[in-house]
């Protein structure tokens, strides 16, 4: 007979990935509630996939200290901060970048469905256009924050936890066909890329088979098809959410958190039709300008953090709409 047993709840997730029959982990939920979860599963020594970058956004030197204390295993599953893991070969979690002789890391970002759009015409996006993405299927959570780039603001502070660097050695850069998925910068004047389909069973198949390779079953690469490849800087004034990720990875503590908790409730808004597409980046520095940062020494610290930015934004869209 097979024993079967129901778990329910916040609990339920976390209990299953620390059950020593589990070796691997895949973390793929969207947002905050991924926490949880995937932090138990590192906690528990497992081998973990993460695509949830709000752990690293809202817990990132408490998550990366579990991992090393714990004996598991990170691989990145995100494609640009597998693509920088694909191009650092040897790089173990924990070790400095500056020995293996890296001076920068740079993010590559689409621009999104909204890159050659002026700033007047955003004001009367809807959620369906901000959802259309040009090379991505992904779902509307990240499609907006991928409009807004917010998405590249949170993955600005994944990358800087996961690899141990400062925001001053991170750069984005507007790659409009999203082919190159991100570039290492060596002190040598070596630059290393990983290309590849819009797909994410690439990345996928790559944490899978570490250190080895598998099929992916993705659409291989013709460089002769694809024609040009094309860069250009971020325009911050258009995407200011890029700018507050920087900044909160700067203020470090608790406002990473802050930020994160404040866009998932302006982004819901907005799905919602509650506030405008532009307004999520005015309730994101509103609720940072009403916070105030302070460390976070444990999970019930950043989970109570969460809480109150999310209550505050509340308060904040309440006040737009009134």
């Amino acid at each position: 007979d097979l024993e079967t047993e129901v778990l329910a709840g916040s609990e339920a997730l976390s209990t299953i990935v620390a059950e020593p029959e589990v070796t691997t982990v895949m973390a793929a939920i969207v947002g905050g509630a991924g926490l949880q979860p995937t932090l138990a599963a590192v906690s528990a020594g497992k081998t973990v996939l993460l695509a949830n970058k709000e752990s690293l956004v809202m817990a990132g030197p408490l998550f990366m200290e579990t991992v090393r204390n714990n004996g598991g295993q990170l691989l990145p599953i995100d494609s640009e901060q597998n693509a920088m893991f694909q191009s650092l070969p040897g790089f173990k979690i924990g070790q400095s970048l500056t020995n293996l002789g890296v001076e920068k890391l740079w993010l590559t970002a689409s621009g999104g469905p909204f890159l050659t759009s002026p700033l007047s015409e955003l004001e009367s996006v809807t959620p369906e256009q901000a959802c259309a993405h040009p090379n991505w299927e992904m779902g509307r959570k990240i499609s907006v924050d991928s409009a807004t780039m917010m998405n590249k603001g949170l993955e600005v502070i994944e990358t800087a936890w996961f690899f141990g660097v400062d925001g001053a050695q991170i750069e984005v850069v507007v790659h409009p066909q999203s082919v190159i998925h991100s570039l290492v910068e060596y002190c040598d004047g070596s630059t290393l890329a990983q290309l590849g389909s819009a797909d994410m069973r690439i990345p996928i198949a790559h944490a899978l088979a570490w250190p080895e390779r598998m099929f992916s079953g993705a659409a291989r690469l013709d460089l002769r098809t694809v024609g040009s490849l094309d860069f250009q800087p971020v325009d911050l004034l258009k995407f200011p959410c890029l700018r507050l990720a920087y900044e909160a990875l700067a203020a470090g503590g608790s406002v990473p958190a802050q930020m994160n908790a404040a866009n998932e409730v302006a982004v819901e808004s907005f799905l919602q039709g509650g506030v405008q597409f532009l307004q999520i980046a005015q309730v994101v520095e509103e609720v940072l300008q009403r916070l105030s940062g302070r460390p976070l020494e444990n999970l019930e610290s950043v989970l109570a953090v969460d809480d109150e930015a999310r209550d505050t934004a509340l308060m904040v869209i309440q006040g737009l709409n009134s």
